[in-house]
C-alpha cells in the first residue's frame, strides 16, 4: 500500500469537494474517533468467539470502517505533517524495545 498514493487521491477528492475546510486536525481526530464507534457498535454483545467469526455482511461493514478509520488518520497525518509509515515504524520499534521478551 502506498500511503503517498492514498494521501494524493484523498487530497483530490477533499478539493473536489471544497471539504479543506473542515480538515483541521481537531475534526479529523473527532471523525476518526466517530469511526472507530462505529467499528465498536459491530462488536457491541458478541462473545470473543463470534468476533472472531462475523458473517460475511458484518465482516464487510467492519472493512469498511477500518478503511474509514484509515483514511481519517491519513488524512490527519497530512494536516499535521506526520509521515504516517514513519510514524508507525517508530511507534512499532517503541514497542518492540519496551515489550521485548528474551
Amino acid at each position: 500500500m502506498n500511503l503517498e498514493h492514498l494521501t494524493e487521491r484523498l487530497h483530490r477528492i477533499r478539493d473536489t469537494n471544497d471539504w479543506k475546510q473542515f480538515h483541521s486536525p481537531k475534526n479529523l481526530a473527532m471523525a476518526a474517533s466517530v469511526e472507530m464507534a462505529e467499528l465498536v457498535e459491530i462488536f457491541q454483545w458478541l462473545t470473543e468467539d463470534q468476533s472472531r467469526q462475523l458473517p460475511a455482511d458484518k465482516l464487510a461493514h467492519a472493512g469498511q470502517e477500518v478503511g474509514d478509520i484509515v483514511l481519517y488518520l491519513l488524512l490527519l497525518c497530512s494536516e499535521l505533517g506526520l509521515d504516517m509509515n514513519e510514524v508507525v515504524r517508530e511507534k512499532l520499534a517503541d514497542s518492540e524495545r519496551r515489550f521485548a521478551h528474551e
